[in-house]
């Protein structure tokens, strides 16, 4: 059975697609702002062109952008100023879902976690209990 959803953009109840979150309305018109987008990009001046030049000349959303940046609909090794934020501290990357530093930093909590681990087990295993009769 189809699972319906709320369009996040606008409300409307529609089927849940696996290549889109957004209602049929909502997606035609996300369709058409990245075509004037990519439209905008492939101007040779306009491939430098950072987000907020893009959101500012094109009135789409930032969000929208970081979305197809995210999904590889607008190409990194092709526009080199095009980033989206970092899910853990927001700061702007360009692959992946974490930046080098969050990605660091839950490297090194895990390996203190599995450390602390070790050390408890082997705390455990060297400590004897003795039954009162």
């Amino acid at each position: 059975m189809a699972d319906l959803a709320n369009c996040p953009n606008c409300g409307k109840l529609y089927v849940k697609n696996p290549m889109r979150d957004v209602c049929d309305d909502c997606y035609k018109k996300e369709e058409a702002a990245f075509d004037r987008v990519f439209a905008f990009l492939r101007k040779r001046e306009n491939r430098a062109a950072t987000v907020e030049t893009i959101v500012a000349k094109n009135d789409v959303t930032k969000e929208l952008v970081y979305k197809w940046v995210r999904k590889g609909r607008l190409l990194v090794a092709n526009f080199p100023n095009l980033a989206y934020p970092c899910d853990r501290c927001g700061a702007l990357i360009q692959k992946g879902k974490l930046c080098d530093h969050c990605a660091k930093g839950i490297q090194d909590d895990l390996s203190r976690f599995e450390q602390e681990k070790r050390r408890k087990e082997e705390q455990r295993k060297n400590t004897y209990y003795f039954k009162n009769f």
